[in-house]
């Protein structure tokens, strides 16, 4: 079901707090006059800075329009709690509102339905549903992590049009266009951490930063690095140290995960400013289920992943991603190397299930969202 108008103007605000507000939700919020005029509007700030809530019932005062009375459109439940700002369904309360509008229940345990009874014992009537998928959508990352206790896992792939990500040679770039390129930025700037492979590390050297992505400068955020490495073999000089070591402009965490301890390796890379876990597997290999539920503790919603078909193909084997992120070039290069390499499967019945979502085309290039199937 479509989102009322006034809750779209909500949602819209709260796709604004897109690339902001992690490890927050993104949230909007529109406040209606009895006279059904927008008597104020905001969306949730950076983590520790004034949610959705407070930043309307700001706009309102800030051109001297009364709320007492109104409704308000919020696309997440008004939190409960003393964090680095106080409970919203108060700050509404006090303001003296009529009515809440809620497109969904925060899942949250520090909130979980108790603004909503906070709002309703201060005699505010409250409306649960309107506009649910949409902010669900928005916030995918932070419910998972609430709900599953870990990130929600989106997996990004550039390939030919017959499947293959780079030459057997290893030469990948580039495959895909430079429209298609600042896309994949832009889609990294929303999460709250990039995740890749030691094979990439040594084979591209990558930065794995946001330069490319639309109005780059003005990111507040650099998200965070995670590096599956299980022998400890990232270089002391590679590129991705850039955004770690003390004076970065846009300082980021860069969390190394092994599965054979190296002391004198590992003490290199943390004097680079890297932070290494030891998370092995029975295969000495690093355990990617404990290392999603290590990203979660570490407030982890959303984990983008550029990696190999090594990598691609253990996270799909081990059950680890929700979400295909696929550009199609317009080319094919025949014997290659594929997208993920797993299996092989012995039977149709044992392939990963999805259901595409997205399609649109970036430049030259065939952009494909699809969601891996419960």
């Amino acid at each position: 079901m479509a989102a009322s108008p006034f809750m779209q103007k909500a949602l819209d605000l709260a796709a604004q707090a897109l690339r902001i507000t992690s490890p927050n939700p993104r949230v909007g919020c529109v406040i209606v006059n009895a006279q059904g005029e927008v008597v104020g509007q905001g969306h949730t700030q950076r983590a520790g800075g004034p949610h959705a809530e407070v930043m309307a019932l700001r706009d309102a005062a800030s051109r001297n329009f009364s709320v007492e009375g109104a409704t308000a459109y919020v696309t997440l439940e008004p939190c409960a709690h003393h964090g680095k700002t106080g409970p919203c369904c108060v700050a509404l309360a006090e303001a003296k509102v009529a009515k809440v509008v809620v497109a969904m229940v925060d899942p949250n345990p520090l909130v979980a339905g108790k603004g909503i009874d906070t709002l309703k014992a201060a005699g505010i009537q409250v409306q649960v549903g309107d506009g649910a998928a949409a902010s669900a959508a928005l916030n995918s990352g932070f419910l998972s992590r609430m709900s599953r206790q870990k990130p929600w896992v989106r997996m990004k792939i550039a390939a030919s049009l017959d499947g293959q990500t780079a030459l057997q040679n290893g030469q990948s770039q580039w495959i895909t266009g430079a429209e298609a390129r600042a896309d994949g930025h832009a889609w990294r700037a929303q999460a709250c951490a990039i995740l890749t492979g030691i094979g990439t590390v040594l084979e591209d050297n990558p930065r794995l930063d946001l330069r490319l992505s639309p109005h780059a400068d003005a990111h507040p955020r650099m998200p965070h690095l995670v590096i599956v490495d299980s022998r400890l073999e990232t270089p002391l000089d590679a590129q991705l140290f850039e955004h770690s070591r003390p004076g970065a402009p846009t300082p980021r965490q860069v969390w190394i995960y092994a599965a054979i301890d190296n002391p004198a390796k590992r003490a290199a890379l943390e004097a680079q400013g890297a932070q290494v876990s030891l998370l092995p597997n029975p295969q000495s290999k690093v355990d990617l289920k404990a290392l999603l539920q290590d990203l979660a503790r570490r407030e982890i919603n959303e984990l983008h992943v550029e990696a190999g078909h090594k990598l691609n193909g253990s996270l799909i084997r081990e059950g680890c991603i929700d979400e295909v992120l696929l550009y199609l070039a317009p080319q094919m290069l025949g014997l290659g190397q594929g997208m993920a390499q797993w299996g092989p499967l012995t039977d149709l019945a044992q392939a990963l299930r999805l259901e595409f979502t997205e399609t649109q085309l970036i430049g030259k290039d065939l952009r494909v969202l699809a969601r891996v199937l419960a």
